[in-house]
């Protein structure tokens, strides 16, 4: 392999920050081996450049840096020209991982999963609009009269800005599974191969970057706000994961089972279940959020699970076999992809290390009748108080990551009230959290 420090000018390193938007720096080549500074009170900030002394901020304490480095192996081609390489930065503060860093949970996660000897490997589905802007520069659906769910071709996007952002994902060695229109109009799923966890989690966060550009380059944009439109389905992340053991066999299976699925599948899934209302918030970040998170919209509102169903939380899919996976359809498009693989995956290690016992599976429509009273909450300030209430979830995470989040949520949560008056439930948006959010995700 070509050095990246000779075959590009300048590299682009970026890494999550609290809200799960990329931050970084352009770092001449000639330099980039020895990273860089970032203030770390970046994780103290809201949307609207609000800061709070959030734990970890260090506002009060100097706004003091974290350094930033990136593995010269991991380099991929840039998508903006060819002389620019991208990279995911790692953050260390004072010689040691950042512990507030969702990325950092997530490599903790990972590393406590091989402790019992697996290995997890993860596949990422990602939801999303495309965007066109409005007579009045506002932004809106943008208009795809003939598509439908599963079209391709210009039926299904007259714009090219799909085409455009699959033939990038090939040049910047994006390992795409699949593209294809989603149940609305301008909405598309958009599938990365399964990998190794913390790959799969970093190719993933830079696909989103890469596809907005992409459209922005266009005139257009994308959206993966889980409800930024009234009347059409929101935006999800669906986590598929599956553990491989140490002779390097799918762990989840057991062929001399009924279901084929081993005692470790229904450990991960009890877990899952358990901790299903603490995960939520972690998952869903956002008030807007909670307008997808809804019954009877084929998400992850409810706490069971199901073969082969779309009206659970998590699912077991009809591949068997090898490609038996537990799909978590919990997270919002908003939520930090780092943080929310290392919430599922820590609360499915959490079911096997605790011997939680495992529910039946949800037989039953799901719309009009389900197997289970326990859902997520209904909105993102009674959300905090769940994860705030489970601290064997935050223990697992990670306390100082999970302390950083919680005060972070709940300001924002004051700063939409503040401006709103009061929360309203429903599907419709309000002009604050389009104002927040929209742009950023």
């Amino acid at each position: 392999m070509v050095s990246a420090m000779t075959a590009y000018d300048r590299i682009r390193v970026m890494w999550p920050d609290h809200l799960g938007l990329a931050r970084g720096k352009y770092l001449p080549a000639r330099l980039a081996h020895k990273g860089t500074g970032h203030c770390a009170t970046t994780f103290a900030q809201g949307y609207d450049n609000s800061l709070i002394p959030a734990p970890g901020g260090f506002l009060l304490e100097g706004l003091r840096d974290v350094h930033s480095t990136f593995d010269p192996e991991g380099v991929r081609p840039g998508w903006e020209d060819d002389a620019t390489g991208v990279a995911v930065g790692h953050l260390d503060f004072e010689g040691q991982p950042y512990r507030y860093s969702s990325r950092y949970a997530l490599q903790r996660a990972i590393s406590q999963w091989e402790d019992l000897g697996y290995h997890p490997k993860v596949g990422l589905e990602l939801e999303g609009y495309v965007m066109e802007l409005a007579e009045d520069g506002t932004w809106e659906r943008a208009k795809m009269p003939r598509s439908y769910v599963y079209a391709t071709g210009r039926l299904a996007d007259p714009t090219g800005v799909i085409d455009a952002i699959m033939r990038t994902a090939d040049r910047s060695n994006f390992k795409i599974e699949s593209i294809n229109a989603e149940f609305d109009q301008a909405q598309f799923e958009l599938t990365l191969e399964y990998d190794d966890a913390l790959q799969a989690v970093d190719d993933a966060f830079l696909f989103r970057v890469m596809a907005r550009e992409v459209a922005l380059e266009m005139g257009y944009d994308m959206t993966f706000l889980g409800k930024p439109f009234p009347g059409v389905a929101g935006t999800g992340v669906h986590v598929n994961f599956s553990l491989v053991d140490e002779h390097g066999n799918n762990a989840l299976v057991d062929a001399t089972t009924g279901d084929n699925l081993s005692e470790l599948a229904k450990g991960c899934l009890a877990g899952l279940i358990k901790h299903h209302l603490a995960m939520t918030p972690l998952c869903c970040p956002t008030v807007n959020a909670y307008r997808r998170l809804q019954p009877g919209e084929l998400n992850g509102y409810w706490a069971n699970w199901g073969f082969d169903h779309r009206g659970v939380a998590n699912r077991i899919a009809v591949a068997g076999g090898p490609s038996t996976r537990i799909e978590s359809r919990l997270a919002d498009g908003s939520a930090n992809l780092h943080l929310t693989v290392a919430t599922v995956l820590q609360a499915a290690r959490l079911g096997v290390v605790k011997g939680y016992v495992c529910p039946d599976a949800m037989v039953e429509d799901g719309f009009e009748e389900v197997n289970t009273d326990v859902h997520s909450a209904r909105n993102l300030n009674a959300a905090l108080a769940d994860l705030a209430a489970d601290e064997v979830l935050q223990e697992a995470v990670g306390t100082d990551v999970c302390a950083n989040f919680l005060a972070n949520k709940a300001a924002e949560w004051d700063r939409y009230i503040g401006a709103v008056g009061e929360h309203v439930e429903g599907d419709v948006a309000t002009q604050w959290e389009l104002d927040q959010y929209l742009m950023f995700h």
